[in-house]
């Protein structure tokens, strides 16, 4: 899982679509395609610039297969304290590390969309409110691991190491009844 870190990468993930919202927090995704251009293949301006080559273009890594991308935005409107929002953000990407394998390959953006209650959750770093928030965390992450238009798979069950056969005579059950 890769991190976003520029502003542009955050904006074109933010306009890809909400894909899930609980109380707290919005899932946003920028679906990516497998056949992303290279930066340097696009022209720097012109007709043929389209927003969403632009945007495909901010996700490109070396080896060109499109992976996990992960950004998190918890505004100071919503957190006022650093410690608060330190302490989200790691509980954000510590679960979506976990969720990675079940995450279609796009840029997500988790964002915080309204503050927690300060009278409910008097310390910034207490177990509550990181048990809150990582409830919360799970239900938006879990709604966005559906890939579209591909079934959920379960993984198969490590297969049976079949027994090497028997002789007969060895299974053949002995018993000695009096009536011959």
């Amino acid at each position: 899982m890769l991190r976003l870190k520029t502003r542009p990468q955050f904006q074109a993930a933010m306009a890809g679509g909400t894909v899930s919202r609980t109380p707290h927090f919005a899932l946003h995704r920028l679906a990516l395609t497998a056949a992303a251009p290279a930066a340097a293949d696009l022209p720097p301006e012109g007709p043929d610039v389209s927003p969403e080559r632009e945007s495909q273009a901010l996700f490109v890594v070396s080896g060109g297969q499109p992976t996990v991308w992960l950004g998190a935005m918890v505004p100071k409107r919503w957190a006022k304290r650093a410690v608060t929002r330190n302490t989200i953000k790691r509980q954000i990407y510590q679960l979506a590390r976990e969720f990675e394998p079940r995450l279609m390959p796009a840029a997500h953006v988790v964002r915080l969309r309204a503050g927690f209650d300060r009278k409910q959750f008097i310390s910034a770093t207490s177990e509550v409110l990181k048990q809150a928030v990582r409830t919360e965390l799970t239900q938006l992450l879990r709604k966005a691991c559906v890939q579209p238009g591909k079934p959920v798979v379960k993984p198969a069950a490590p297969p049976a190491v079949a027994a090497a056969p028997q002789p007969a005579a060895a299974h053949a059950p002995t018993t000695s009844t009096g009536n011959a």
